[in-house]
């Protein structure tokens, strides 16, 4: 029994606890509110307080108290430093709100605090002797991913809650340990606010700069799949040595200046971010242009960074954990801030970050937890009864750990930093804060909720804006790096490096295309030709100067080093910058390298020689019209004929007589109407009605017939030799096709043999040599090439030959560059802009100039015959007005001569009686 007295009157240390010591043990009395009671509590092996008794005050204020010898209590691992003694208040302040506000709970936790020496190694240890010596129940506060990972290990083996609020890798996940749990956002979520960012403002290529542990190599594997996501590049990762010198972090950033990209992305801890901040503001790097984003891990720190660090940092953008700015979270400041000065009067401007919060958090749902699941005084000892420290395999499992974990995972309230709730061992996602860093601090300028999507203000769901839908948000406004208002375009021409390396093909044929020329004396290079000025006019377009050289594919004899796909495959080894030349988009060079928007014509065509197939034809007479149209023609001759012999054989003696005068008289008349050399006349309105419209219509037809045959008879026609390829492989004709050209593998698959193929290097030789001869004289039938190649052998022998096709689809010709260069785009909307004006047209005339007697490509090949599509209007008309004319006039004689075939008196079948209305059609009125 221990007496303890109160020296003044109880009721003053309302809500206030006091803890003292007896034979080396703590014990602890709480006095409680309106109520004239002490509650004593004593220590128990678990590791928490327990109700022993409720005492009334006596007269002499004194209390006396009786306990049972205790044991161990909860403990706080921390790696010392001004960052964990605002831990351990924050810590501190959550278990005496709690029993503050709850006074009758029975149970009370107690920290127990050990020192990791901010080291993996010192964690361990001290984690190893609270679990084996003071046999805590849990353990709050691995502070690094480093300490975490071991430490989880030893709390799943002896069934001990480890409760991390600051440790954020996301390799932690992979343990699956039901013993631990994070009170903070692992690093992985908040990848895809930062690619978020990334794809809102149309960056393609990212530089991470992550420190070189653990907790910075955890978050990439997630960071690239998210960039990858929004079609954007990791040409390089920095990394950082945890302990790296200033030389080393300037090493690596002049190893950044000189690289095109200028979008990094930091992950690492605020003390290694603060040494190398300062070393990008002393070296240039915080000037217009270049763009840096923090992660949380830095951003939720950015409060307690000195402001010398801030002024470093202005313009950068950064992830926040966002906190809900509430009541109770003003107030806890208030009172945090007192008690902290008070404690530690010689630590100033000291405040207050999301991990602090989150640690309030995390000791307060370990409290509520302990109090709902009570406690067992009891445990087992595992793997031994040693209590040697340092011993690692043998250690007591506490029985109270699985109905701890299971009371954590299901624990949830409204806590200082936001709602406390955790899926599978994780803190429930909250939205993020875009952040930009100024000289006065950092402001919000957007925000990043659970569900992807990106909003100016939280309050306004009208201002929501979803990324997925390929449209810009509107954040900021954004004051960027060098005090920029304008969005970087996120990678630029160092100004310290050298010119960009153009890889340009060696031609000895069609050189219109790109032409090298030196001179003897100077040694002077000059590179002309059509694809050299395209690309000359694509940069003039650019808002930017893009300095460069051409650099020729060539041996040092300078004959050329090797075939078009060689020269691509020099991009993808670094070998030259780009390349610009008459290089077709094709997809196997595509595997290596990026292409700009084609800006040629796409396919591959078959120039072939053209003949004149002017008045060599006995038959040309019949060319000006089609056979369905000379067929319905005469149809509609015999048809008139007959209409009008109807109309007029019962008035009109031209029309009667013998059948055989009859029907000859009716043809004579029909075709007669083509030339209006009919005698005849008609006596009928509705033959005069119908011969208007078919005279009409006969005008039309013989006046078009004369203009074409007249067009046939003293026009050039020009007709291609073939007009099919497959023509050439059913015969067996020779084709031709461009040396070092992919044009012959095309050919090889339609079918053609090795020994049907035969390649030329220059246009003189296709056309003497080849083109010429023909076929069966050696020569060759066809000529296979692309359609720019071809248009300018077109352009110099338009008066020979023609172009078919495209008989195979291609790209055209395109720009090659780096994969996912960030030229590629600015270079392509420059070839756009150009191919809409008249640019482009004046480059093709100074390269594809026709010879002045060249024909209209319509004159060749194509028929110019009239068909019945262009008449069959005149014919429907003229056909209509002749059923018309017969309809009255059969309509007409019926009425005049129905009785005959109504009669019910007459006794004659109906055969006869229309034979009897035959008769009276033949007989003259």
């Amino acid at each position: 029994m221990v007496v303890l007295a109160i020296e003044s009157d109880p009721m003053a240390y309302i809500n206030h606890n006091f803890e003292f010591m007896v034979v080396g043990y703590a014990c602890m009395v709480s006095v409680a509110p309106r109520e004239a009671k002490i509650l004593v509590y004593t220590w128990m092996k678990a590791g928490v307080c327990v109700l022993a008794e409720e005492v009334a005050f006596d007269q002499k204020r004194t209390l006396r108290v009786s306990f049972d010898t205790a044991s161990s209590s909860l403990s706080f691992l921390s790696g010392g430093g001004t960052t964990a003694k605002v831990y351990l208040s924050c810590i501190e302040m959550a278990l005496s709100d709690i029993y503050a506000s709850h006074p009758y709970f029975k149970t009370r936790l107690v920290l127990q605090k050990r020192d990791s020496k901010r080291t993996v190694v010192g964690a361990a240890a001290a984690a190893l002797d609270l679990i084996k010596n003071a046999e805590v129940l849990a353990i709050l506060g691995p502070e690094t991913s480093m300490q975490a990972s071991f430490i989880v290990s030893l709390g799943d083996e002896a069934h001990v809650p480890i409760l991390s609020f600051s440790a954020s890798t996301p390799y932690l996940s992979s343990l699956w340990s039901p013993y631990f749990f994070r009170i903070t956002q692992t690093d992985s979520y908040q990848v895809k606010a930062i690619s978020g960012i990334v794809q809102n403002f149309g960056w393609r290529q990212v530089v991470p700069i992550y420190v070189d542990n653990m907790y910075g190599e955890g978050i990439i594997p997630f960071l690239i799949d998210a960039l990858q996501e929004v079609d954007a590049h990791v040409p390089y990762r920095s990394v950082i040595p945890p302990s790296a010198t200033d030389d080393q972090i300037l090493k690596e950033l002049y190893k950044l200046m000189i690289m095109q990209t200028r979008v990094f992305i930091v992950h690492m801890k605020s003390n290694l971010c603060s040494k190398l901040f300062a070393k990008v503001k002393e070296i240039g790097m915080m000037s217009k242009g270049y763009v840096w984003i923090l992660t949380d891990g830095i951003s939720n720190r950015l409060n307690s960074m000195d402001s010398s660090v801030i002024t470093s940092m202005e313009g950068v953008l950064g992830i926040q954990t966002f906190i809900p700015r509430t009541t109770k979270l003003e107030e806890f400041k208030l009172r945090w801030k007192g008690k902290f000065q008070h404690d530690n009067p010689t630590i100033i401007d000291v405040e207050l970050d999301v991990y602090s919060l989150q640690a309030y958090d995390a000791a307060f749902a370990l409290a509520l937890s302990i109090e709902n699941v009570g406690i067992i005084a009891n445990s087992e000892i595992h793997k031994g009864a040693s209590f040697n420290s340092t011993d690692i395999d043998t250690y007591k499992v506490s029985q109270n750990g699985p109905k701890l974990a299971e009371a954590l995972s299901i624990t949830r309230f409204r806590g200082i930093a936001g709602d406390f709730k955790l899926v599978e061992g994780q803190l429930q996602s909250s939205t993020l804060t875009i952040v930009n860093v100024k000289d006065e601090g950092e402001k919000p300028v957007a925000f990043w909720t659970p569900g992807n999507q990106m909003v100016e203000t939280l309050s306004d769901s009208t201002n929501t804006c979803f990324l997925s839908t390929n449209s810009k948000c509107n954040i900021g406004p954004i004051n960027w790096p060098g005090n920029s208002l304008s969005v970087p375009r996120g990678w630029e021409i160092p100004t310290n490096s050298k010119k960009l390396k153009i890889g340009i093909p060696v031609r000895i044929d069609f050189t219109e295309f790109v032409k090298i020329t030196e001179d003897p004396k100077t040694g002077r290079m000059d590179v002309t030709g059509f694809c050299i000025d395209v690309f000359n006019a694509a940069l003039e377009v650019l808002p930017y100067a893009l300095p460069y050289e051409f650099i020729p594919f060539a041996n040092p004899d300078g004959t050329r080093a090797g075939n078009y796909n060689d020269l691509v495959y020099q991009v993808y080894l670094g070998n030259f910058d780009a390349v610009v030349g008459d290089l077709t988009i094709r997809a196997n060079r595509s595997l290596y390298v990026d292409f700009t928007m084609p800006y040629t014509e796409s396919g591959v065509v078959m120039v072939v020689p053209i003949i004149d197939t002017t008045r060599k034809n006995a038959c040309v007479f019949l060319k000006p019209l089609t056979w369905d149209l000379w067929l319905t023609t005469f149809c509609f001759f015999l048809f008139t004929g007959f209409v009008v012999w109807v109309l007029e054989h019962r008035i009109n003696e031209d029309f009667r007589g013998p059948p055989s005068h009859q029907f000859g008289t009716s043809v004579w008349f029909s075709f007669s109407t083509m030339v209006f050399s009919h005698k005849e006349n008609v006596v009928s309105n509705l033959a005069r009605f119908v011969m208007i419209i078919w005279v009409f219509v006969v005008l039309i037809l013989t006046q078009s017939y004369t203009a074409n045959l007249a067009s046939l008879l003293t026009v050039q026609q020009l007709k291609p030799t073939v007009a099919d390829i497959k023509d050439l492989l059913r015969k067996g004709d020779n084709v031709g096709y461009s040396k070092n050209a992919y044009v012959y593998g095309l050919l090889k698959e339609v079918g053609f043999n090795d020994s049907n193929l035969k390649g030329f290097r220059t246009m003189e030789e296709l056309d003497f040599e080849a083109l010429s001869k023909g076929s069966a004289n050696g020569g060759i039938a066809a000529f296979v090439d692309e359609t720019p190649t071809m248009k300018l052998f077109i352009a110099k022998y338009c008066s020979k030959y023609t172009m078919i096709g495209p008989i195979f689809k291609t790209e055209g010709f395109g720009f090659v560059f780096p994969k996912r260069s960030p030229l590629i785009p600015d270079v392509s909307q420059a070839i756009l802009n150009m191919t809409e004006g008249q640019k482009m047209m004046d480059i093709e005339s100074k390269w594809f100039k026709k010879e002045s007697n060249c024909q209209s490509s319509s004159q060749l090949g194509s028929s110019n015959s009239l068909g019945l599509d262009s008449f069959w209007g005149l014919f429907l008309i003229a056909g209509v007005a002749s059923i018309f004319a017969l309809i009255i006039f059969v309509a007409s004689f019926l009425y005049e001569n129905g009785n005959i075939l109504m009669d019910p008196d007459s006794e004659a079948f109906l055969p006869e009686r229309i034979g009897v209305l035959f008769k009276i059609f033949n007989q003259k009125t």
